[in-house]
């Protein structure tokens, strides 16, 4: 059985899984003190203190580094690639260590893997990370030439859940037209034609439907007009789209079982902010079905927003006419990376290069 550490950094934590096949030996997460971020400059200069907490958990698991097969980082903003399990290299190392025009945590995990491979004596993958774009072309084109339609997304999740449906249907993965939905902090739809992700709303600008953090698609006369009117900088403009906008803008908070409290106790403000934000989270489904000509085998959805009864129950009665429902509550990210790097380790696919 084939022995897997997973590394999957957030802004002030570290996720960390070891598993044997697929079967956790444990899942943790390391809390990083915020004066302690606050002193690096770029995300990429945290590799040092991160590394050193992992490998201080393996110690505190007894986990020995000669018995890991390879090591698994959540992949980060990189230049646009296809979906898959790709081997670390140097290219892919170059470039997350080089600040862009976004720095995200989840760009030290390719880097937090390679570290601690090295260490081990095995190979370092990523899997499916944010900017998997198989877009053709027709669907990169915007309504000005300035701007390219892109393709930064949940893709760990949306390609792990498209795959778990296809195994509860009882069809091939590659031969499934699938509407893949991630309801989470942000939200991602995706028409998924044969395994490919042909094209998605992009989730990382908040972009799409509003949800919990971010502002979705906005009239952008109005957005142009409030960037210019002396009242905010770039990053706060930037603060109020991706991070501060939809229910945190509306409501003050990100929880979805906080609105539903407030729901239940005759908020009609709350109801009504949480129904549009599920009227667009159907509109865009909607809207992406059309993309595969309507020729949809089912609608997935899937995150930490789909535990919401409530939810879901304005959703599904907009778009249950276009496929049957199918409905993954959560996400598991650590396993999707795991199973990525084992169906790699078995042989069942082939490791991609950068």
């Amino acid at each position: 059985m084939q022995r897997v550490l997973a590394i999957n950094p957030g802004s002030t934590s570290t996720k960390v899984a070891v598993y044997d096949g697929e079967t956790p030996l444990f899942v943790e997460v390391l809390a990083h003190d915020a004066a302690e971020i606050a002193r690096y400059r770029h995300v990429a200069d945290q590799y040092e203190f991160r590394r050193a907490a992992v490998l201080a958990l393996l110690e505190q698991h007894n986990i020995d580094l000669s018995s890991l097969d390879a090591v698994v980082g959540r992949g980060g903003i990189l230049r646009p690639i296809e979906g898959g399990t790709y081997t670390v290299n140097d290219r892919m190392l170059d470039d997350l260590r080089t600040p862009g025009e976004r720095e995200h945590a989840s760009n030290l995990g390719a880097i937090l893997a390679h570290e601690v491979a090295a260490l081990a004596g095995v190979p370092a993958f990523i899997v499916d990370p944010v900017c998997v774009d198989e877009f053709e072309p027709i669907a990169r084109v915007s309504g000005l030439p300035e701007i390219e339609r892109r393709s930064l997304s949940h893709a760990l999740n949306l390609k792990a859940v498209a795959r778990r449906a296809a195994a509860d249907l009882g069809r091939p993965y590659t031969e499934l037209n699938l509407l893949v939905v991630h309801l989470g902090g942000g939200i991602s739809v995706c028409p998924m034609r044969k395994g490919r992700m042909i094209d998605v709303n992009q989730a990382l600008d908040g972009t799409g439907p509003f949800s919990p953090e971010r502002a979705g698609g906005l009239p952008v006369g109005d957005v142009a007009r409030m960037c210019y009117s002396g009242k905010y900088t770039y990053e706060q403009m930037f603060k109020k789209i991706a991070g501060q906008g939809g229910l945190v803008a509306h409501l003050g908070t990100n929880d979805a079982r906080e609105v539903e409290r407030r729901i239940a106790a005759g908020d009609a403000r709350a109801r009504l902010v949480f129904e549009a934000m599920a009227y667009q989270i159907a509109k865009e489904i909607g809207l992406m079905a059309t993309v595969l000509y309507g020729q949809v085998d089912a609608i997935v959805i899937a995150g930490g927003l789909a535990h919401s009864a409530m939810l879901l129950g304005w959703i599904i009665p907009r778009v249950k006419w276009i496929a049957p429902v199918r409905v993954y509550p959560g996400e598991d990210e650590m396993l999707a990376l795991v199973q990525g790097t084992l169906r790699v380790l078995d042989r069942e696919e082939e490791a991609k290069t950068y």
